[in-house]
């Protein structure tokens, strides 16, 4: 029995000095891990295990290995931080596998990656043609990131030449049936204005489990209850995006007639909107 109590105690010892090593270590060592990142989260895990279960052993020569093992890693991250070369010799380059729709076979063959695992990784990306892709390549934690040629690319509003707000972080202003008034002050917003928005849809703060408002000002919720629906609001988002539209329409017009009296009037009407478009913005986009 004074063995399991041991082992109780030593398992212990082994969580949380694991847990504030991890935390010493930081966020990198939980994400996506390097070689060498690999390697030392294997080897802490089998020293907190005998630790934990090797009673014969002096457990403080355990700690020592993994203070050893804590300060190589830590000094490593330090030289990969100050030196690109050191970055290079322990995480690799990156590889170029596939160059303006080619298939770089050579590379491929370095990576050992097979034309398979290729292609399923291109299709994990959207990708079904290799022709499309104007580069493939593989970053130093195995990852493959993809990029298309620029005919190929989503059209975007600035392709079209259309300037849009800024989107805003959305930010939570109730959890767990409880309103938070930092978040409701950095929106400029308070508890009146909440219990307004919450009055429309005839929802009680008590019954919301989250609710978040977003860079248009409108209040999205979540309540306790699936099986009820609430309607997401949309009506400063559409005046915005059809206003918008009307602006985008009359300078289509004005550039496709050839009446210089309906041009002129097109163009007038055009620079209107924009105007108003101008004063609407911190209204509606906020």
């Amino acid at each position: 029995m004074p063995d399991a109590y041991e082992v109780i105690v030593r398992t212990l010892l082994a969580v949380i000095v694991l847990f504030i090593m991890t935390k010493i270590l930081g966020k990198r060592q939980v994400s996506q891990l390097s070689l060498f990142e690999y390697i030392t989260g294997i080897t802490i895990g089998n020293l907190a295990g005998a630790i934990s279960l090797d009673i014969d052993s002096k457990w403080y020569l355990g700690l020592i290995s993994l203070t050893v093992w804590i300060a190589c890693s830590l000094g490593i991250e330090l030289l990969q931080l100050k030196s690109k070369k050191m970055r290079d010799f322990i995480d690799s380059k990156a590889t170029v596998l596939v160059r303006d729709g080619k298939v770089l076979e050579d590379n491929l063959k370095k990576e050992r990656l097979t034309t398979d695992e290729l292609m399923e990784q291109l299709r994990k990306r959207s990708v079904f043609k290799v022709a499309d892709v104007e580069f493939a390549i593989m970053e130093p934690s195995g990852e493959i990131n993809v990029l298309l040629h620029r005919e190929n690319l989503p059209l975007t509003a600035k392709h079209l030449g259309i300037k849009v707000a800024p989107e805003k972080e959305p930010q939570a202003v109730i959890m767990d049936g409880e309103i938070l008034d930092e978040a409701l002050a950095t929106l400029s917003f308070n508890r009146g204005w909440l219990k307004t928005e919450l009055d429309k849809v005839g929802v009680t703060v008590e019954n919301v489990f989250l609710g978040q408002v977003d860079s248009y000002g409108e209040l999205y919720l979540d309540l306790f209850d699936d099986k009820i629906n609430v309607p997401i609001p949309q009506e400063k988002a559409t005046l915005f995006a059809t206003l918008k539209q009307c602006e985008a329409d009359l300078m289509l017009y004005g550039l496709t007639t050839n009446n210089k009296q309906a041009k002129a009037m097109y163009e007038q009407c055009s620079k209107q909107m924009e105007d108003i478009l101008d004063q609407l913005k911190p209204i509606l986009t906020r």
